[in-house]
């Protein structure tokens, strides 16, 4: 499984580092890229930062562009979103998720075939 963790509360301009740590059955797949995925009220799901499992190639949304990083710890089977200059606008209910295989610019929601339960940011103004 996926789990995430790392959500809360901040104010508008402030930082959170969300985590998603692969266990069991999801920790033994053959993980190609690891996404990050987000939902506001009344909204779709969207994409917001992917990470290959090497490191090497990371692919953001242009809204979070500059304000996002996502990297990796292998040995620990997670993968980390810092948060930096939150907006309002990024409150929503944040998701990690793997793709099993390989692709250069995969990064839509039907690619990643195992998800996290999602854990909640709130961003104040």
């Amino acid at each position: 499984q996926l789990q995430a963790s790392g959500g809360g509360l901040v104010q508008a301009g402030g930082s959170l580092r969300l985590s998603c740590e692969a266990s069991g059955r999801t920790a033994k797949a053959s993980s190609y890229a690891m996404g990050w995925f987000r939902q506001a009220p009344g909204k779709e799901r969207e994409f917001v930062a992917g990470i290959s499992w090497s490191g090497a190639v990371r692919h953001y949304a242009d809204s979070v562009k500059g304000r996002f990083t996502t990297s990796r710890d292998g040995a620990e089977n997670t993968v980390y979103l810092q948060m930096d200059s939150l907006k309002p606008e990024d409150t929503a209910v944040y998701y990690c998720a793997m793709r099993t295989y390989f692709c250069g610019s995969c990064w839509s929601e039907a690619d990643f075939g195992f998800w996290g339960q999602g854990t909640q940011v709130t961003v104040s103004s």
